[in-house]
């Protein structure tokens, strides 16, 4: 299994050089050269698998034995969920009015981010202890992501991790889930500007390809293959957790609801349903809306953003559409180059005619506002005095809004994060938040980061700091 760029710029990567790279040289994002096709029988052999038995099945497909042998992988995966609270990982709730709720919040951070940053930081750990090498991991956060990715490797000797937060923007737990780890090898920016407005430093950072290749940069966000890879994983679970029946050649159709943010989890979902999963995709946004308007209108531009209760999918580019719009359009490097490009230019773009009716067709869409959230919260404790975060709670208010349709198939809600984390939206809904002790402990905790201003040159505040770790390290 080899990886290429997204653009055709890059000749096949194996698996070792996509997991420490961010975007790809020439722009683009990677990919695998082939997706792998499961025929029916595979699929009833892995109905009875657990989660973590899918994971290992699912990373063998993309990681060949010469890259990390079986036996190693298989330590690795479990390592990486040792720290989980549930025993199922990631288990499912079925609640009335037919509602299924998959949980994939039981992580260190109460986030589904936990899922895939868990393995992630096993990998990178596995592959430098081995060339007893250093990196500099760079990453940009509306929330969930930042945690996690420090959790997956706080403490790494060989693993500096720098993150930039949208500070205000995110809730307060999420905010001090980042900033109360105080470890050598953690570095965290407070930025005055939105999630979007940080990503520009980051994006001119990793196009320096000497000031990437001198200081061994990398990132963890969901340009990295390795996150989409895990989270394959668990629209497989999802569908074997709520098809009704799987006989060998009998496989139906389960509904499988994404909330929606920079793509990375619905871009998982679309390369599982390539991979010969039979489900249907609903992608669920905020009043970001870009990719509901990509999806219903073909309309991949910009809009006045929005700040919102689900501030995790306040994200108006979602640079992983760049991974959907290629699996749709056939692998045409050419035709996806050329569109990217036009979108950086503009800021605006109209798919092709084609290419939008294939994105149609793999999937639904619908963009929710804060009180539908608000209200979808409420219903759902009162019907079964059950929490939900507000990004569960937009996937889950599309669930309600289907009640009345004529539905054979039946559906999965992802919850991405435990209520928990979103104590403020909890009591603006007239609920009572449940605070697990590790939370409020957060609470008493040294806080520590680095501003950065509007009037400051963020580019530069990151690169001095960079070579500042790096100057560290030799003098130690």
């Amino acid at each position: 299994m080899k990886y290429i760029s997204t653009r055709g710029g890059v000749p096949g990567v194996d698996f070792e050089g996509v997991l420490f790279a961010g975007f790809a040289p020439d722009g683009g994002l990677f990919m695998p050269e082939e997706i792998p096709k499961l025929d029916a029988k595979t699929l009833q052999a892995w109905s009875s698998f657990s989660y973590t038995e899918i994971v290992k099945e699912v990373c063998s497909l993309f990681i060949p034995p010469e890259v990390i042998p079986r036996e190693d992988l298989n330590g690795l995966i479990n390592k990486a969920f040792s720290r989980f609270r549930h025993k199922d990982i990631v288990p499912l709730s079925r609640l009335r009015s037919g509602l299924n709720v998959l949980e994939m919040w039981h992580g260190a951070t109460h986030a589904f981010k936990d899922l895939p940053m868990s393995c992630l930081g096993q990998f990178l750990a596995y592959f430098l202890n081995k060339k007893n090498t250093h990196v500099n991991i760079v990453v940009g956060t509306s929330g969930d992501t930042g945690s996690a990715a420090i959790e997956s490797v706080r403490g790494i000797k060989n693993i500096d991790i720098l993150v930039l937060l949208p500070h205000g923007r995110c809730t307060k737990v999420q905010e001090l889930q980042m900033t109360t780890v105080i470890e050598d090898n953690v570095h965290v920016f407070a930025v005055d500007g939105t999630c979007d407005e940080l990503d520009e430093p980051i994006k001119k950072l990793f196009a320096d390809t000497d000031f990437v290749t001198k200081h061994h940069l990398m990132s963890t966000n969901s340009v990295n293959w390795t996150r989409i890879m895990i989270q394959i994983s668990h629209f497989f679970h999802a569908y074997f957790q709520c098809a009704p029946f799987i006989e060998e050649g009998t496989l139906p159709l389960v509904e499988i609801v994404v909330p929606t943010g920079g793509a990375g989890n619905i871009t998982a979902g679309c390369i599982a349903q390539k991979m010969g999963l039979p489900i249907r995709l609903v992608a669920v946004v905020n009043q970001n809306d870009i990719i509901h308007r990509t999806i219903q209108h073909g309309d991949f531009s910009l809009s006045d953003p929005h700040i919102t209760l689900a501030s995790a999918m306040d994200i108006q580019e979602p640079y992983n559409m760049e991974r959907i719009f290629w699996l749709l359009a056939e692998s045409d490097k050419r035709q996806v180059k050329e569109m990217m490009e036009e979108f950086h230019i503009k800021k605006q773009l109209t798919l092709p005619e084609e290419l939008h009716k294939k994105v149609a067709g793999a999937m639904a869409s619908c963009s929710v506002t804060d009180e539908n959230i608000r209200s979808t919260m409420r219903r759902c404790w009162e019907e079964n005095q059950y929490l939900l975060c507000p990004h569960s709670a937009a996937a889950v208010f599309y669930h309600y809004q289907q009640l009345d349709s004529n539905r054979s198939s039946p559906r999965c809600c992802l919850a991405s994060a435990s209520a928990a984390k979103f104590q403020d939206v909890v009591l603006s809904a007239n609920l009572t938040p449940d605070i697990p002790q590790e939370i409020k402990a957060l609470m008493e905790k040294e806080a520590r980061s680095i501003p950065m201003k509007k009037e400051d040159d963020w580019d530069q505040i990151l690169r001095d700091k960079i070579e500042s770790i790096d100057l560290q390290r030799k003098l130690y």
